[in-house]
């Protein structure tokens, strides 16, 4: 397929995961990425591999500066912008609201909610200017549905859920769609702070979904790139779950 031809997204969280997976994807389906995320040497790495199509740049989502020589990068080497997808996250704490420490609060929500307003304050205007295009965030099923000990990371992601949603009311009108993508557990790196490997991670939270297992990568990436695309030409506000049913419980 070759559904975003032409098109330049640029994935905040890029170097590793499912953010990863999104750029993969994306240059297969035919667009330009630029890598950003804090770890340069990682992006780095993820662009070479992809080709000329893609760059890389470092990145502190929580930064106004950052974000902004980020969205200035996608125009410098590419000359437009189509997408945005926010994915990048924070190491989260396993804690009550009780035992949660106000710096962990605070940087859980400043990665995934200040993140993406800050990423999307300076990329949506680019994005309009080349006549419109799609923003998603990568959000969770746990902004929809509450787990214990992950007050921080619950309320960031629903929080995420929400922005789309007044943003897609917003930027309607200069034809810029915004939705969140909300994946159940996927076999990354950060299961891997949980769990010694995938297959433990697997049979610990595979029951939890509907389809007995957790996702891989490549499957939250190709929802992604559908809502990037013009298949998703009539799909804004929404969040998309793509969490084997985990939420339908």
């Amino acid at each position: 397929m070759n559904r975003l031809q032409g098109s330049v997204v640029l994935i905040a969280g890029a170097a590793s995961g499912i953010g990863a997976a999104i750029a993969r994807r994306c240059v297969s389906e035919g667009a330009s990425v630029v890598c950003a995320d804090h770890d340069l040497a990682a992006a780095q790495a993820l662009a070479d591999g992809l080709g000329a199509t893609a760059a890389a740049c470092r990145c502190d989502v929580t930064d106004a500066g950052s974000a902004s020589s980020a969205v200035d990068i996608a125009q410098q080497r590419f000359g437009r912008l189509d997408g945005l997808v926010h994915n990048a996250a924070a190491p989260s704490a396993n804690a009550t609201v009780v035992d949660l420490d106000e710096q962990s609060w605070r940087r859980e929500l400043d990665v995934s909610l200040t993140g993406a307003f800050l990423m999307s304050k300076f990329a949506v205007p680019l994005i309009v200017a080349g006549g419109g295009g799609s923003v998603v965030f990568i959000g969770s099923q746990f902004g929809r549905v509450a787990t214990a000990k992950a007050v921080a990371y619950c309320a960031a992601k629903a929080g995420l859920i929400h922005l789309a949603k007044a943003m897609a009311v917003d930027h309607a009108p200069d034809k810029v769609r915004v939705n969140s993508l909300s994946p159940g557990a996927v076999a990354t790196a950060r299961l891997l702070r949980r769990f010694p490997d995938f297959e433990a991670a697997n049979a610990g939270l595979g029951s939890a979904h509907l389809l007995g297992r957790i996702a891989e990568p490549d499957e939250i990436a190709a929802a992604a790139a559908f809502l990037l695309s013009s298949d998703a030409s009539f799909v804004t506000g929404s969040d998309m779950l793509v969490d084997g049913g985990y939420a339908t419980r």
